[in-house]
Protein backbone atom coordinates (compact mmCIF):
# COMPACT_ATOMS: atom_id res chain seq x y z
CA UNK A 1 0.00 0.00 0.00
CA UNK A 2 1.55 3.60 -1.25
CA UNK A 3 0.70 6.07 0.95
CA UNK A 4 0.31 9.59 -0.20
CA UNK A 5 2.73 12.40 0.17
CA UNK A 6 0.23 14.54 2.08
CA UNK A 7 -0.15 11.73 4.62
CA UNK A 8 3.59 11.60 5.14
CA UNK A 9 3.61 15.76 5.33
CA UNK A 10 1.14 15.18 7.60
CA UNK A 11 2.65 13.22 10.04
CA UNK A 12 6.35 15.51 9.50
CA UNK A 13 4.22 18.19 10.95
CA UNK A 14 2.97 16.56 13.82
CA UNK A 15 6.34 15.01 14.71
CA UNK A 16 7.55 18.53 14.58
CA UNK A 17 5.14 19.88 16.78
CA UNK A 18 5.77 17.23 19.42
CA UNK A 19 9.19 17.64 19.51
CA UNK A 20 8.68 21.57 20.28
CA UNK A 21 6.27 20.70 22.57
CA UNK A 22 9.29 18.60 24.57
CA UNK A 23 11.80 20.58 23.78
CA UNK A 24 10.19 23.13 25.48
CA UNK A 25 9.26 21.11 28.61
CA UNK A 26 12.58 19.85 28.96
CA UNK A 27 14.02 23.55 29.21
CA UNK A 28 11.38 24.85 30.96
CA UNK A 29 12.14 21.75 33.84
CA UNK A 30 15.45 22.41 33.89
CA UNK A 31 15.78 26.34 33.89
CA UNK A 32 12.88 26.18 36.28
CA UNK A 33 14.73 23.52 38.54
CA UNK A 34 18.16 24.86 38.48
CA UNK A 35 18.41 28.28 38.03
CA UNK A 36 20.69 29.66 40.06
CA UNK A 37 23.15 26.66 38.66
CA UNK A 38 22.29 27.29 35.35
CA UNK A 39 22.56 31.48 35.70
CA UNK A 40 26.52 30.90 37.84
CA UNK A 41 27.90 27.99 36.28
CA UNK A 42 26.06 26.49 33.35
CA UNK A 43 28.88 24.57 31.48
CA UNK A 44 30.18 22.93 35.47
CA UNK A 45 26.45 22.12 35.77
CA UNK A 46 26.15 20.26 32.35
CA UNK A 47 29.60 18.16 33.27
CA UNK A 48 28.49 17.12 35.95
CA UNK A 49 25.03 15.06 34.33
CA UNK A 50 26.73 11.72 34.51
CA UNK A 51 27.05 11.43 38.58
CA UNK A 52 23.94 13.12 38.87
CA UNK A 53 21.88 10.88 41.48
CA UNK A 54 18.39 12.20 41.00
CA UNK A 55 16.10 9.35 42.77
CA UNK A 56 18.24 6.93 41.64
CA UNK A 57 18.20 7.72 37.96
CA UNK A 58 21.53 8.76 37.25
CA UNK A 59 22.24 10.83 34.06
CA UNK A 60 18.99 9.99 32.63
CA UNK A 61 16.78 12.07 34.96
CA UNK A 62 16.10 14.89 32.84
CA UNK A 63 14.56 13.09 29.85
CA UNK A 64 12.77 10.78 32.49
CA UNK A 65 11.10 13.64 34.36
CA UNK A 66 10.44 15.54 30.52
CA UNK A 67 8.52 12.51 29.57
CA UNK A 68 6.32 12.15 32.87
CA UNK A 69 5.58 15.57 32.15
CA UNK A 70 4.50 15.40 28.36
CA UNK A 71 2.40 12.52 29.51
CA UNK A 72 0.44 13.94 31.77
CA UNK A 73 -0.12 16.93 29.55
CA UNK A 74 -0.63 14.56 26.27
CA UNK A 75 -3.55 13.17 28.78
CA UNK A 76 -4.92 16.31 29.54
CA UNK A 77 -4.70 17.07 25.74
CA UNK A 78 -6.41 14.01 24.42
CA UNK A 79 -9.43 14.63 27.31
CA UNK A 80 -9.55 17.53 25.85
CA UNK A 81 -10.06 16.74 22.68
CA UNK A 82 -12.76 13.92 23.59
CA UNK A 83 -14.83 16.97 24.37
CA UNK A 84 -14.21 19.19 21.41
CA UNK A 85 -17.02 19.78 19.46
CA UNK A 86 -16.59 18.10 16.34
CA UNK A 87 -17.72 20.34 13.29
CA UNK A 88 -20.67 18.75 10.64
CA UNK A 89 -19.79 18.87 6.95
CA UNK A 90 -23.33 20.29 5.74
Amino acid sequence: MIKSSYTYKRFDEMVKKELTIFTGIFLFLAIGMHFKVWISHPIDHILALPTAGAYGLGAFHPLIFTLVVYLIILLFRGIGKLFEKKETKE
